[in-house]
């Protein structure tokens, strides 16, 4: 290339040309920038993670009657789907019994229980973050005398 082409091209009058012998590091960029379709479509594994791999949450109320429906809300965690459960139309034992067994799902999947009301618990999976808390309303009404 001479000076008369490079001030040319530097003025951008003329457009350079690329010689595959004068830039050998060209080929070398173009095989080492290939795209995540490609190195999923040739096997290639790589780290880049969707973060839209779940496609819809779900969250899954239930209102037990008997303990035997524990095992059912256990698979629904096992599912990776949050559990809302209402406790409130079962005799206190059997409501216990079903509460410890979901801890001990709960903990075995890594997930989290939370009491989000009155005998109203939430289930989650590891998947689901659950932040915040709320207050248990009966116990602030038994501090605060009614005004009306």
């Amino acid at each position: 290339m001479g000076v008369m082409n490079k001030f040319l091209n530097y003025l951008g009058l003329q457009e350079e040309e690329v010689h595959e012998r004068e830039r050998p590091e060209a080929q070398e960029e173009q095989e080492n920038e290939t795209s995540p379709f490609e190195m999923r479509k040739n096997g290639t594994k790589s780290n880049v993670v969707s973060i839209h791999s779940q496609k819809s949450a779900r969250v899954v109320l239930t209102e037990p009657r008997t303990y035997d429906e524990a095992q059912e809300i256990a698979d629904q965690l096992k599912s990776r789907r949050s559990v809302v459960v209402n406790l409130q139309r079962i005799r206190r034992e059997q409501a216990i019994r079903i509460v410890d067994f979901l801890s001990g799902t709960v903990y075995a999947l890594g997930g989290h229980i939370s009491k989000v009301g009155p005998d109203i618990f939430l289930c989650t999976p590891d998947s689901v973050e659950v932040s915040g808390t709320i207050t248990e309303m009966m116990a602030e009404d038994a501090d605060y005398p009614k005004t009306r």
